[in-house]
C-alpha cells in the first residue's frame, strides 16, 4: 500500500534526518518503484574498519544503480546500541526492502530486527553474528555473512606461539563483551596460546576502542611487567596496544598482535610494532551482504549452514 502524500514527504525528511545523501527528484520516486532499497547499518564509523567496509557498499551500488538503491547510516561509538537501534526504526520507516547490519550487540538488536521482518524486510546480519538463540526465542531466520573469527584469531595467535617459549605470559584485550565476534577471537586467542602453552595472565576488555585498548594495555603491563605479548581483538586496540608498550619502554620487548588488517596497522607490520593480523575482507563483507539480502528480496534461497554464509579470512605478517 502506498503512503499518502504527507507519509512520503515523512519519509524523506526521516532519510534527511539520517543524513543520508539520496536524490529526491520525481524521477528517483517513479524509479525506485521499480528497485529495492536496501538499508546498510553500520556499527562505529570512527573505527577504520568500518569506513572501509562502507565504502565498498558504496563502490559497489554505483557499480550496480540500476539494480538497486541504498541507504546508510552508522552509529558513532562501537556501544552505542539505542542509537543503532533508532537507525533501524528509521529504515523501516523509509520501507526498505531489505537491511544488512553489522550489529553493535548480539542480542539488544534482536527485538527491532524482528519489528523489520515482520514488516515484511528482508534482514542480513554481517560481521558480529546476532545470538542464535535469542533470533530463535523471536522465531527469526537471519542469515550470518561473514568470517569465522574463531578460526581467523587462532591462526594469528598460532604464528605469534612461533615466536615465545611455552610458559610465556600474554594478555588479551579483548572488544565490547556482549558481542559474538569479540566472544569468537578471544576463544581463538585463547585456543592458540592453551596449545601452546603459554600463561594467559589477564583478559579486558578495550570495547573495540584506541583508547581503552592503550588503558588496558597499560594497566597490564603495569601489573605484570613480565608480560611478553598483548592479543587485541581488533587492530584499533592494537593500535592503543602499540602506545602503551611505547609508553612503557618496552618497545621491542612485548609483541602486538591484532584483527583487521586496516591500513593505519601496516606500517607497523612492517617495522615490527605489530607481529600479525587477520584480514576478513572489510571491503567485500557489506558487499556480500548485499548480494544476499538481494537474493532474499527476490524470493531466492542464500547458500546458508546452519544459518552462515562464510567468508574468507587470512593470517597477514610482514612477509
Amino acid at each position: 500500500m502506498k503512503l499518502p502524500f504527507a507519509g512520503r514527504l515523512l519519509a524523506v525528511a526521516v532519510l534527511a534526518a539520517a543524513s543520508v545523501a539520496l536524490p529526491l527528484s520525481s524521477a528517483f520516486a517513479d524509479d525506485t518503484a521499480a528497485k529495492p532499497k536496501v538499508g546498510l547499518v553500520m556499527k562505529s564509523l570512527a573505527n577504520e574498519f568500518f569506513v572501509t567496509m562502507q565504502e565498498g557498499a558504496k563502490d559497489y551500488q554505483k557499480a550496480h544503480s540500476a539494480d538497486f538503491d541504498m541507504i546508510t547510516n552508522g552509529i558513532k561509538n562501537e556501544t552505542d546500541t539505542s542509537a543503532q537501534i533508532d537507525i533501524v526504526n528509521q529504515m523501516i520507516l523509509a520501507k526498505v526492502n531489505a537491511i544488512v547490519i553489522a550489529p553493535a550487540d548480539s542480542k539488544a538488536l534482536v527485538t527491532v530486527l524482528k519489528k523489520a521482518s515482520d514488516a515484511g524486510i528482508k534482514v542480513v546480519n554481517i560481521d558480529n553474528r546476532l545470538d542464535p538463540d535469542v533470533l530463535k526465542s523471536k522465531n527469526l531466520n537471519i542469515p550470518f555473512v561473514g568470517p569465522d573469527n574463531r578460526k581467523g584469531s587462532k591462526l594469528v595467535g598460532d604464528y605469534l606461539a612461533k615466536k615465545l617459549a611455552s610458559g610465556d605470559k600474554v594478555g588479551i584485550i579483548e572488544g565490547v563483551p556482549t558481542t559474538t565476534n569479540a566472544q569468537q577471537r578471544t576463544a581463538g586467542f585463547k585456543d592458540a596460546m592453551d596449545a601452546a602453552g603459554m600463561k594467559i595472565v589477564s583478559t579486558q576488555s578495550g570495547n573495540w576502542e584506541i583508547d581503552q585498548g592503550q588503558k588496558v594495555a597499560s594497566a597490564m603491563l603495569s601489573e605484570y611487567p613480565d608480560i611478553k605479548a598483548l592479543l587485541a581483538g581488533n587492530d584499533n586496540m592494537a593500535l592503543g596496544a602499540v602506545s602503551a608498550v611505547r609508553a612503557a619502554g618496552k618497545a621491542g620487548k612485548v609483541m602486538v598482535v591484532g584483527y583487521d588488517n586496516i591500513e593505519a596497522i601496516k606500517p607497523m607490520l612492517q617495522d615490527g610494532r605489530v607481529l600479525a593480523t587477520a584480514d576478513q575482507a572489510a571491503a567485500q563483507q557489506a558487499v556480500f551482504g548485499i548480494q544476499n539480502a538481494l537474493k532474499l528480496v527476490k524470493g531466492e534461497k542464500v547458500d546458508a549452514k546452519d544459518g552462515v554464509i562464510e567468508t574468507p579470512v587470512e593470517l597477514v605478517t610482514k612477509q
